[in-house]
C-alpha cells in the first residue's frame, strides 16, 4: 500500500509539474521530432527549387508592399530571425526545467549568450540564394533597447549578427539585419519594414513563422477565423513566394485567443 501511495505521489507531481507549462510537448517536439527537422528542411528545399523561376521572372514580387516598376531591382529575400533561421528552443526549454516564463530580461540574457542554433535547412538555403546573387535580409522583432553595461546603441543587433555568423551565415551585417525600434517606425508590425525594403530591392521570397512576417493587422484584433480566410486569399503564394516554419511554441496565432482558450477545440 506504502508504494502504491508513493508512486501515486510521483505520479501526481511528475504530471502537475508537466501540466505547468502548456510548452512542455511543443518544446520537446522541436528538440527531438524528426518529423520537425524533416518539416523545415522541407520547407527550404522547396523554396530553392523556385528561387530561379523568381529570378527569371522580373515582375516576381512576394511582398504586398512592393508596387510599381520592379524589374531593375536587385533580388533580395526576406526571412524572419526567431525559430525561421534562428533555433530558441533553449531558452523555452530553460523555462520548462525552472518553471519560468517569458520575460523581456531573461530573453535579452538569451539573445546576448549567441547560443541559439540553427533552424534545420536554413543555413544550406541562404547560403546557396546568396550565390545564386540574392541578398538575404533579416527582419526580426528582436528590439534595440539599451543594455547595461555596453555603450553600444543597439547591442542586441551586434549579439543576433554575431549568432548568425556563429551558425555558418555568410554575409550577414547590419545592412542585412533590421531589428525592431532600429528606427522609430519599426515596430512590431513588420509592414513599414517590408516598405522600406521594397524600394530597394525586388523580394523574391518571405519566410516566417508568424502570419505577421507576410502580412500586415494579423497579430490583435482579429479572430482565427479572419486569419484563416486570408490565409486561403493568398492561397496561390503558399510554397512559391511565401514559405512558413512551424512554431508550437508562441506566436501572434496563440495571442489571439481569447480566454478561456478552451473553448477553441473542437471535439466529435
Amino acid at each position: 500500500m506504502k508504494a502504491f501511495l508513493k508512486f501515486s505521489l510521483i505520479f501526481m507531481l511528475g504530471s502537475c509539474a508537466s501540466s505547468m507549462n502548456d510548452n512542455l510537448n511543443s518544446t520537446l517536439w522541436m528538440q527531438t521530432a524528426a518529423e520537425y527537422q524533416a518539416s523545415t528542411m522541407q520547407t527550404y528545399n522547396t523554396a530553392l527549387a523556385n528561387v530561379s523561376r523568381a529570378l527569371n521572372d522580373k515582375s516576381w514580387t512576394a511582398a504586398l508592399e512592393q508596387t510599381g516598376e520592379v524589374s531593375e531591382l536587385p533580388p533580395a529575400i526576406i526571412l524572419d530571425v526567431d525559430e525561421t533561421v534562428l533555433d530558441n528552443s533553449a531558452y523555452e526549454a530553460k523555462m520548462i526545467k525552472e518553471h519560468g516564463t517569458f520575460t523581456p530580461q531573461s530573453w535579452d540574457n538569451w539573445v546576448h549568450l549567441q547560443k541559439a542554433g540553427a533552424v534545420p535547412g536554413a543555413v544550406d538555403f541562404i547560403n546557396k540564394v546568396q550565390e545564386m546573387g540574392v541578398t538575404a535580409i533579416l527582419l526580426t522583432n528582436r528590439a534595440c533597447e539599451k543594455r547595461q553595461n555596453s555603450n553600444a546603441p543597439c547591442p542586441q543587433e551586434d549579439d543576433t549578427i554575431e549568432n548568425l555568423k556563429k551558425a555558418g551565415i555568410k554575409n550577414v551585417s547590419a545592412e542585412t539585419v533590421l531589428l525592431k525600434n532600429e528606427k522609430d517606425d519599426w515596430t512590431s508590425e513588420k509592414k513599414s519594414r517590408r516598405t522600406f525594403l521594397a524600394q530597394k530591392y525586388r523580394i523574391i521570397m518571405l519566410f516566417g513563422d508568424d502570419l505577421g512576417d507576410f502580412l500586415a493587422d494579423v497579430k490583435k484584433n482579429i479572430t482565427p477565423q479572419q486569419r484563416a480566410a486570408l490565409v486561403e486569399q493568398y492561397a496561390q503564394n503558399w510554397g512559391t513566394k511565401w514559405f512558413v516554419l512551424p512554431n508550437p511554441t508562441y506566436g501572434s496565432w496563440y495571442n489571439v485567443l481569447q480566454a478561456p482558450r478552451e473553448q477553441y477545440l473542437q471535439d466529435y
